[in-house]
This record gives C-alpha cells, structure tokens and sequence, in this order.
C-alpha cells in the first residue's frame, strides 16, 4: 500500500501548493538607451536651446570658457550624449555663441545709428546710449564679447576679433555716409572706425564691473572721446584737401 501510495503520489500533475489564481506573466525590464531621456530630460534639442542655457550660466565672474559640457545640458534638461548632435564640442558651441552676439550687437548697434541720423539726435550719443543698454540687458551678449577676448581660448579671440572687425566695416560705411551728407569728410575713416571700436568696446570691459548708477558719467564721457576721435579726423582731412 505505502507503495501504491507513493507512486500516486509521483504520478500527480496537480499543485502542491493552494491554487490562488492565474499566475501573471510580467515582462523584464528592458535596459535603457545611452540617449534616452530620463525624468525632468528633453527628448530633443536645438542649437538655440544650447545657447541659451550657455548664456545663463554666464555672468559678471564667469566666462564660456570656463563651462563644461556636463553643465550646459544639465541646464538645457538633457542628457550629455544629447549634446553632440548639435555641436562637436564646447569650443564650438563658444564659437557659435560669439558670432551671434555678434550679430545681434550690430543689428542694435546699427539700428541706433540709422534712428539718430533720421532725427536731430546726436548719431554718436544714440549709439553710445544702445551699447551701453546692451551692456545692462539679461541676455549676456555682450559679455560673451567682451570676457572671450581676453580670456577665451585662441578660437575665442579669432572669433571675436572677427566680430571687431565686421562692427569696423559697417561704422566705417556709416561714417563715409554721414560725413557725405554733412560735407565733413574724414581723414582715414577705416582708421576712425577702428579706434572708435576698440574704445568703446575696451571701456565697456571695464564698465561691466561697474554699477549700474556710473552708466550716465560714463555714456557723457564715451560720447565725448567718440567726438574728439571724429573731430580730429575732419581736422586732418580738411588740412590735406585741396585748395
């Protein structure tokens, strides 16, 4: 009998233990994507975005050169790897970044000059008053210019002597038009263009540690330094004229 019993015992397919339903089927985790984004991450990203999550990072005591790639994309809510299908590395995305405070600057800049000239304002004052708002205003852009030419590395400086030199080029244009419409000429005027930039903008690296209360000494002050640049430059020209 006990060996009956046994092979029963062997032979049954039933539980051994009490039935308590249906047994779920769950499927294994699957590992995650190098790339993929975690919680609080952006699924996508664009070279603007990058930009600007650089340029809040910036600030009085700190330069783009001194970020790391690891601190951009946490600010741009992504993860690293993200990084690198927009830029090859943080020197270009440094690069990018000066070409376009660049541009913009200019666009202000220019914008400034051309109101001042339609009106009876004082075309030198209105462009020192522009420079000097962009100095004060929450995008940075002229920080980015004025810190990466001391500061940055060789491709900064190149990249923002280039800037220098398309903000020459254009006031040099302007000068010549401004100084035909007044019948003043100007002796050398790329010349002119370029000691005006680099005055105003190495007075502008000085004045962003300054506060805020000194801007109206310092507009009447550049605006003067502007004018005796000029007037000089009308001497020399009417000496050399013909008579």
């Amino acid at each position: 009998m006990c060996i009956h019993l046994y092979i029963n015992l062997r032979g049954y397919d039933g539980p051994t233990t009490p039935y308590v339903g249906p047994a779920r089927v769950t499927s294994s985790p699957q590992p995650l994507h190098p790339d993929d984004h975690g919680p609080g991450r952006k699924a996508s990203i664009s070279r603007e975005d990058l930009l600007a999550a650089a340029l809040k990072l910036v600030g009085p005591h700190r330069s783009v050169s001194t970020l790391s790639l690891r601190e951009v994309a946490r600010e741009a809510g992504i993860a690293p790897n993200s990084f690198y299908r927009q830029f090859r590395d943080m020197d270009e995305l440094a690069v990018a970044l000066i070409d376009l405070a660049g541009r913009s600057l200019r666009k202000i800049i220019g914008e400034a000059r051309h109101r001042a000239a339609s009106t009876d304002r004082s075309v030198v004052r209105g462009s020192v008053e522009a420079f000097i708002e962009q100095l004060r205003a929450d995008d940075k852009l002229l920080h980015v210019l004025l810190r990466e030419g001391n500061v940055g590395s060789d491709a900064f400086k190149h990249a923002v002597e280039r800037e220098l030199q398309f903000f020459e080029e254009e006031l040099c244009l302007d000068l010549v038009r401004l100084a035909a419409r007044d019948n003043a000429p100007l002796h050398e005027p790329a010349i002119v263009s370029k000691a005006i930039t680099r005055l105003v903008f190495a007075m502008g690296a000085t004045a962003m540690d300054l506060p805020r209360a000194k801007d109206p000494e310092l507009i009447d002050q550049l605006s003067e330094m502007v004018r005796l640049i000029i007037t000089g430059s009308r001497a020399l020209a009417s000496r050399s004229a013909p008579r």
